[in-house]
């Protein structure tokens, strides 16, 4: 992928710069990139989604740590991307969410916008700010810690 970067990607180029599976990789396509600064992403949210079974059965909304995982990933996309994609023998572990909020619900049919900004990096950690909008409306936002370990 250090090739010259075609936006939009999709999932299986997303595949490619992150270690997670279904029903764990919580994004679709990610369509704005700049490099060590910011990234746009889309979770598209089914009726299929797994966890809907249980939470709840009768008004299925998304669990707030599913969309802050989902911004960790694309925390994970734009670090990733920023260093040209070489994701192999790189993995990253979500050790900090800060000034967690959730100010709308997230239901099968909606289209989850996750932006995530880099605030800063200090030596193999980075440190993301990440809203996820639905509707252009913001549904949730952190403050997210990411550090790298070598495999």
């Amino acid at each position: 992928m250090s090739q010259t970067l075609q936006l939009p990607l999709d999932v299986t180029a997303i595949q490619k710069l992150l270690p997670h599976r279904y029903p764990f990789l919580l994004v679709d396509r990610v369509v704005e990139f700049e490099a060590h600064k910011r990234v746009l992403a889309y979770k598209n949210v089914s009726c299929n989604e797994p966890f809907f079974n249980g939470h709840f059965p009768n008004n299925p909304v998304m669990p707030g740590v599913l969309v802050i995982e989902a911004l960790a990933q694309v925390g994970g996309i734009l670090t990733q991307l920023s260093h040209g994609g070489e994701a192999e023998g790189r993995l990253f572990y979500l050790v900090k969410i800060d000034g967690a909020r959730f100010s709308r619900m997230v239901s099968p049919g909606d289209k989850l916008e996750l932006e995530v900004t880099l605030k800063r990096t200090i030596r193999n950690m980075a440190m993301y700010t990440g809203i996820a909008r639905v509707d252009g409306q913001q549904a949730a936002c952190a403050e997210i810690l990411c550090a790298e370990v070598k495999e």
